[in-house]
């Protein structure tokens, strides 16, 4: 009798750490499931006015340049002819206002202003 009480508990602990370890498995799965669409981009493309570049090397290109450098940034190219930017960014790790923000404090905010910021579904080429 002590025997099969004995086997009794060895086969309940036996299944019941197979159980939790199968859903500790089927956590850690969903859970990289979840990092993985967090992961996937949700690039868009959007066209800047900005007003008060004078130039195309010193100007154009220090905008360029800062927006490039930022995080979430896919694309860039800043045209000073057009006064305009073309960015194609992920919207999971920056958004339209921080785009705003960044191009007005360039060179301490005294230089360029966005006019504009427009969403585009393809860009125009810039010469």
């Amino acid at each position: 009798m002590k025997h099969n009480l004995f086997i009794g508990i060895i086969f309940f602990l036996s299944v019941f750490m197979f159980s939790c370890n199968t859903s500790q498995k089927e956590n850690e799965n969903i859970k990289d499931k979840i990092d993985t669409k967090s992961k996937v981009g949700n690039f868009k493309k959007i066209e800047i006015e900005i007003e008060g570049m004078t130039c195309e090397i010193g100007c154009a290109r220090l905008i360029e340049s800062k927006l490039s450098k930022t995080e979430g940034v896919r694309y860039t190219k800043v045209s000073f002819e057009e006064k305009l930017g073309r960015i194609e960014y992920d919207a999971n790790m920056i958004n339209q206002k921080q785009f705003y923000n960044l191009v007005q404090n360039i060179a301490g905010g005294d230089l360029y202003k966005v006019v504009r910021i427009e969403n585009v579904n393809k860009f125009t080429s810039i010469e």
